[in-house]
C-alpha cells in the first residue's frame, strides 16, 4: 500500500486529497491535512474519488463511427478521421461551419485550461458555446463593464468579513462557485462564531439558509429588484461611503438617479417581501465594520442576471467594501500576468458579432448555448455542420434538449473529447476519451483566480498512464493539429508554438519580469518533463510571485501566498482607468427592470437546486453519489400541494413552453409557497449511452421545460430559474 497527493477535480473547492493506493488501484481518499488551502477538509465527492476514477463505464480507447455505429479504433485512426473530415468542411463552408462546445468539467483539468484557446485559434470559428451561458456569464459581463476585464471578479473575503449578504447561493451543497473556498461551511460557521452576520436571500430554506442569521425568502427571479432597492435605500438614507475607493470610481451620482424609482415599497410586491425587511438589510449592510455581497446561480440564471450581478458590486462599492480586507477582493493567482501599472485599458465590448439565426450578441467571445440547436438545424449559409464538444453534455444542460438531440444527430460530423458516452457524445463520429483523473497531473489555472486566499498547488499524476491510453494534454494537442491542417506533426509542436508566442509578447512588455530578454534564452530555462509542464513553468515565471514549477514540486502540499490584498486601480482595464459604475449597456437595460415593477406576480415559478453529491450531470454514474437523498424530485410547498391535490411520492405533470415532464412530488416546507424546485443535470434515459448507474435512476431533464427563448439579453445566459410553470396531479 502507498499514498499519493491529488487536488480534487470534482468541484470548484479544489481540496487537497491523500489517496491510498494498492498498486495502481485507488482504495481510498481522505483530506490532506497538510494542504495549505483545504487543511484536511473533504466532501462526499472527494471521498468518492477512487470510485469515480475506476468507473467501469469510462471509455478506455477511442471510438470511430463505422457503418452507422461507434466502434473501437486506434488513436491513429481516430485522429486520421478527424483530419480527413473537419478540414474539407472548413475549406468548403468556412471556419464558422464548425461549432465548439466547452463543458464545465473542462475547467477542472490542465488540458482544459491550456488547449481550448489554441483550438479556437486553429478553427477561427466564431461559433463558440460554453457552460458559461448556462451559469456565470452575467458575472463576466458585469465585471467586464465595471472593471474592463471579464475575469476581474471580486470574491468575498470569507475569513475576515463581519457581514456576508449572499443571494442565490447554497455553498453548503455546491461547495462554492466563483468563490473557491475549501470548507465553505466551516468558514460560514467561523463568521458567525466571531460575531459576524450571515444573510441569505433564497426562495428555498437550503442548508445554507438554515445556518444564516436572516433568511430572506424572495420570489425567484427578482434579485435585481431587491438589490436595486437596497442601493436606493443607501442613497435615500445617506448610507453610502465608498471611502478611499471614491477616487477610482466614476458614475456614483448616475447610479443614484438610475435607481430613483426602485424604492422598497415599489419592489416589495414583485419580490414578495415587505419594505421594512428590505430597509433593514440595507441598513445592516451599511453599518457592518466590513461586509461583502455575493451572488451566484440563483441570481445569474434569471431574466435580469447581468443587472443583478452588476448591482452586487455596486453595493460593494457604495459601502466602501470593494477591494478592502473583509470586503470583496480580487484574487491574484500565481499564473496571472505580472501586474501592470495603473492606467486606462482597452475596455470591454459586447456584441462584436452576432449569431446567425436569432442575432444574439456575443459576450466574451461566446454565443448563447441555448442557440446551438437553431444554428445547426436552420438551413442557410453559415449553418453549423460540424461540432466539437469537450467535456460537455448540452443535451441535458441547455434548454430544449430534444431539439438539440435531433440537431446533433443530423450533423455532417462530430468529435467529442469525453470519457463517457452520454446523452450528447452518443452522436459523435469520433470519441477521444481522456484517462481517469489519477493518471493526470493537476493545476487549477481557472479556480485559483477566484480563490478566497492566494495560494498555489501542483500535483503530479498519482499513478502512471496505462498502456494504450493517451494523456489528456496530448489528445488536445493532436486535435489542434488535426483541425489546423498540421495533422502528423508532433504534439510538442503545439506547446512549443504556445511558448514561443507567449515569450515573444512577454519580452516586449515593459512590466514583464522578462522584459528585454532573449525569448529563446528564457525558453531554455524552462523545466518540466512535458510540454504542458513547460508552459506551466513559463506562466509561473511570468507571474507575480517569482515562482517556478520546481518550487511547486518541492512543496507538495502547496505554497501559501497570503490573504487577498487590495489591487485597485492597477487591475482596471476600462478606457477611463476607473471603475465605471454605470456602463452604457447596463443603463440601456434598466428600463426592462423598471417594467418589472408593474408586473403582477402570480402562479407557480420553478427554481433548480444543487446537491452535495452532484455536480451538474457528470457525477450520476458513481453509485455512492447517486443514492440516498440525491433524488430527482419536484419539491412543492404543502399549501401548494394541498391546493393542487398533489400527494407526496406520487406523480405530477409539470409543463412550460418547452414541454412537459412527469415527476415525483416531494412535499416540503423548505421551498416557499408559489415556488417548486427540480434539480438540474438529470434525464439519463436516452438509448446509446453507456452510463449504467445513471440510467438505472434517470430522473427527468428540467431544461426540457424551456424552449431556449428566455435569455438575459446582455449576457445571453439561459433563464433556468424563476420561470412560470403549470402543475397538475397524475393518476
Amino acid at each position: 500500500m502507498s499514498t499519493a497527493l491529488r487536488i480534487c477535480p470534482l468541484c470548484e473547492a479544489t481540496c487537497g486529497l491523500t489517496l491510498t493506493l494498492d498498486g495502481t488501484r485507488i482504495t481510498g481518499a481522505r483530506g490532506d491535512r497538510d494542504d495549505v488551502f483545504s487543511q484536511g477538509f473533504i466532501c462526499p465527492k472527494g471521498a468518492s474519488f477512487g470510485e469515480v476514477d475506476a468507473d467501469p463505464d469510462r471509455l478506455t480507447g477511442p471510438l470511430v463511427r463505422k457503418d452507422g455505429r461507434l466502434q473501437e479504433a486506434t488513436w491513429e485512426e481516430a485522429f486520421d478521421t478527424v483530419a480527413a473530415r473537419i478540414r474539407p468542411l472548413i475549406e468548403t463552408y468556412g471556419p464558422n461551419a464548425v461549432g465548439l462546445v466547452l463543458g464545465n468539467p473542462n475547467v477542472h483539468t490542465m488540458a482544459g485550461a491550456l488547449y481550448p484557446p489554441l483550438l479556437i485559434g486553429a478553427l477561427r470559428t466564431r461559433n463558440l458555446f460554453t457552460a458559461s451561458t448556462l451559469d456565470q456569464m452575467p458575472k463576466h459581463v458585469s465585471s467586464g463593464l465595471l472593471f474592463g476585464d471579464p475575469f476581474a471578479i471580486p470574491v468575498p473575503d470569507l475569513d475576515r468579513t463581519d457581514h456576508l449578504l449572499m443571494l442565490g447561493a447554497n455553498p453548503l451543497d455546491s461547495n462554492g462557485s466563483l468563490c473557491t473556498a475549501p470548507d465553505f461551511p466551516g468558514k460560514l460557521k467561523a463568521l458567525r462564531k466571531r460575531g459576524g452576520t450571515l444573510t441569505v436571500v433564497d426562495p428555498r430554506r437550503t442548508r445554507t439558509a438554515r445556518l444564516a442569521d436572516r433568511h430572506v425568502a424572495i420570489r425567484p427571479g427578482t434579485d435585481a429588484l431587491l438589490l436595486a432597492a437596497l442601493v436606493h435605500t443607501l442613497f435615500a438614507e445617506g448610507l453610502t461611503d465608498p471611502g478611499p475607493l471614491a477616487d477610482h470610481v466614476q458614475g456614483i451620482e448616475d447610479v443614484r438617479e438610475a435607481v430613483r424609482e426602485f424604492t422598497p415599497e415599489a419592489v416589495a410586491a414583485a419580490c414578495d417581501l415587505d419594505a421594512a425587511t428590505i430597509r433593514t438589510v440595507a441598513r445592516d449592510l451599511a453599518a457592518a465594520p466590513t461586509a461583502a455581497v455575493y451572488g451566484r446561480m440563483g441570481s445569474s440564471t434569471v431574466a435580469y442576471g447581468t443587472l443583478a450581478n452588476w448591482l452586487v458590486d455596486v453595493l460593494n462599492v457604495l459601502t466602501g467594501n470593494l477591494d478592502r480586507p473583509g470586503g470583496a477582493l480580487f484574487p491574484l493567482s500565481a499564473t496571472a500576468p505580472a501586474p501592470r501599472p495603473a492606467g486606462p485599458g482597452k475596455g470591454f465590448a459586447l456584441g462584436r458579432w452576432t449569431s446567425r439565426v436569432s442575432g444574439h450578441p456575443e459576450a466574451k467571445g461566446e454565443l448563447p448555448t441555448a442557440a446551438l440547436a437553431e444554428e445547426i438545424d436552420t438551413e442557410g449559409e453559415g449553418r453549423i455542420r460540424a461540432v466539437i464538444t469537450v467535456a460537455a453534455n448540452p443535451v441535458l444542460s441547455a434548454p430544449d434538449g430534444r431539439r438539440l438531440d435531433a440537431a446533433l444527430g443530423a450533423l455532417d460530423f462530430m468529435v467529442a473529447v469525453d470519457p463517457y458516452l452520454n446523452e450528447t457524445t452518443r452522436h459523435a463520429d469520433v470519441v477521444l476519451p481522456p484517462p481517469p483523473p489519477s493518471r493526470s497531473a493537476h493545476f487549477d489555472f481557472a479556480f485559483n483566480g477566484f480563490a478566497v486566499r492566494n495560494q498555489v498547488r501542483f500535483t503530479p499524476a498519482a499513478v502512471p498512464l496505462e498502456e494504450g491510453r493517451m494523456d489528456e494534454c496530448e489528445i488536445h494537442a493532436r486535435l489542434v493539429l488535426a483541425v489546423s491542417g498540421m495533422h502528423g506533426a508532433p504534439p510538442s509542436a503545439v506547446d512549443d508554438l504556445a511558448v514561443d508566442t507567449a515569450l515573444a509578447k512577454a519580452v516586449a512588455q515593459p512590466h514583464s519580469p522578462v522584459h528585454g530578454a532573449d525569448p529563446q534564452a528564457v525558453a531554455a530555462q524552462l523545466s518540466g518533463a512535458t510540454g504542458p509542464e513547460r508552459r506551466l513553468d513559463m506562466m509561473l515565471r511570468l507571474g507575480p510571485y517569482d515562482l517556478t514549477l520546481d518550487d511547486l514540486r518541492q512543496a507538495p502540499h502547496g505554497i501559501d501566498l497570503g490573504p487577498l490584498e487590495p489591487r485597485l486601480p492597477g487591475l482596471l482595464k476600462t478606457r477611463s482607468g476607473r471603475v465605471e459604475l454605470l456602463p452604457a449597456p447596463i443603463a440601456a437595460d434598466l428600463p426592462r427592470l423598471r417594467a418589472a415593477l408593474d408586473v403582477e406576480p402570480g402562479g407557480l415559478v420553478l427554481v433548480g437546486r444543487r446537491h452535495l453529491r452532484s455536480n451538474n450531470s457528470w457525477l450520476h454514474n458513481a453509485p455512492s453519489l447517486n443514492s440516498g437523498s440525491n433524488r430527482c424530485t419536484l419539491q412543492v410547498h404543502p399549501a401548494d400541494a394541498d391546493r393542487l391535490g398533489l400527494a407526496d411520492g406520487k406523480p405530477a405533470r409539470i409543463a412550460a413552453e418547452g414541454g412537459a415532464l412527469e415527476v415525483e412530488v416531494e412535499i416540503t416546507d423548505t421551498v416557499r409557497s408559489g415556488v417548486v424546485s427540480l434539480p438540474h443535470g438529470w434525464g439519463h434515459d436516452r438509448p446509446g449511452t453507456r452510463l449504467a448507474v445513471a440510467a438505472a435512476r434517470p430522473g427527468v431533464n428540467v431544461n426540457q421545460l424551456l424552449d431556449g427563448s428566455r435569455l438575459d439579453p446582455l449576457s445571453g445566459t439561459a433563464v433556468l430559474n424563476g420561470f412560470p410553470v403549470e402543475l397538475a396531479p397524475l393518476p
